[in-house]
């Protein structure tokens, strides 16, 4: 049974740090490529960060220099490190991952930057 498991979501003040993760299991396969998403009532899900096998991450215009993803392939695991959080930042996050045939979903965490 495939299950992408997120944690780390929070409160925090503006200014702040969280850290997410995404642990994948039960899929066969390499991991082609992770990402995360977000979606804030009222809008679309929007890309954050994708990091693809072998290649280098890249991110939304709004997050640069504050993201920073990152993969632990031997654990399957994705994080996401977030600084200098932001009110705009709150959201739900979204772990994405896709091997050669699927692509899955984590079932999302919730982030609230104060300000």
């Amino acid at each position: 049974q495939v299950q992408l498991v997120e944690s780390g979501g929070g409160l925090v003040q503006a200014g702040g740090s969280l850290r997410l993760s995404c642990a994948a299991s039960g899929i066969i396969g390499r991991l082609n490529v992770v990402a995360w998403y977000r979606q804030s009532p009222g809008n679309e899900r929007e890309l954050v960060a994708t990091l693809m096998w072998g290649g280098s991450p890249s991110y939304g215009d709004s997050v640069k220099g504050r993201f920073t993803i990152s993969r632990d392939n031997a654990a399957n695991t994705v994080y996401l490190q977030m600084n200098s959080l932001k009110p705009e930042d709150t959201a739900v996050y979204y772990c994405y991952v896709r091997n050669i045939r699927n692509e899955y979903w984590g079932q999302g965490t919730q982030v609230t930057v104060s300000s």
